[in-house]
């Protein structure tokens, strides 16, 4: 089986921009709030038993499990309910996002090098919508998730299979 992907232009308005922003911004937070969760697990086994500083070092129980993509993504409704903001964004993007940072520390342990970075102000650029019930695109819209329907410049055309 053959996948393809394209890269659309989109051309949201005002409203929608600043929704999008907002989201990216959502998106970033949780992407590094998820890679501290991973580094502080990895820290916390680093020194040993006998002389870990208790000063220095965040100390996790040895019984916690490694924070997983999993038990990342499964702790997304609490942290909903525990900020509401989150609750704006698509929970599939969010889900993604949790996704990417695990597909990067995949491919640094496969690499040995390249570990994950805690991305700042402007620097998460993208998110992903990985499904949607039916055909979103409508002549030159595009209907997404609690945006509505976006301008799209179709160029090679959709062929929908």
């Amino acid at each position: 089986m053959l996948t393809m992907n394209y890269t659309y232009r989109i051309y949201p308005d005002a409203l929608q921009q600043t929704e999008l922003r907002s989201w990216l911004e959502t998106c970033r937070g949780i992407y590094n709030y998820a890679l501290r969760e991973l580094k502080d697990w990895i820290a916390s086994r680093k020194c040993s038993v006998d002389r870990c500083s208790l000063e220095k070092e965040y100390i996790i129980p040895a019984n916690e499990p490694f924070p997983s993509y999993h038990r990342q993504q499964n702790n997304l409704p609490k942290a909903k309910k525990q900020f509401p903001h989150l609750g704006k964004v698509h929970s599939q993007v969010l889900q993604t996002t949790i996704r990417r940072l695990h597909d990067t520390w995949e491919a640094f342990k496969k690499r040995g090098h390249g570990f994950p970075r805690f991305k700042k102000f402007g620097q998460f650029k993208s998110f992903v919508f990985p499904q949607f019930k039916n055909n979103p695109i409508n002549g030159f819209t595009i209907k997404l998730p609690k945006l509505g329907a976006v301008p799209i410049n179709l160029h090679p055309p959709f062929a929908p299979l």
